[in-house]
């Protein structure tokens, strides 16, 4: 899973503290986001794309190989 965090972080003139103060976790949680090594929960996600007034679709991308099932 890839992120948009960082870019529109920058686009907002956002810290990752300051982001991360605005939905309610660690700015260490924003890093590990932003580094695709932290799936997040549902409304945190949803919190976050809150925040930069986007489609959760928007701010997290899945790549399509993440969603086939392997059998």
């Amino acid at each position: 899973m890839r992120t948009r965090i960082k870019e529109l972080r920058a686009r907002d003139s956002l810290t990752q503290e300051d982001l991360a103060k605005r939905v309610g976790v660690r700015r260490e949680t924003i890093v590990f986001l932003e580094q695709g090594k932290y799936n997040p929960s549902l409304k945190l996600a949803y919190d976050i794309a809150q925040v930069f007034h986007v489609a959760i679709e928007e701010l997290f991308l899945f790549n399509d190989e993440d969603s086939v099932s392997k059998t």
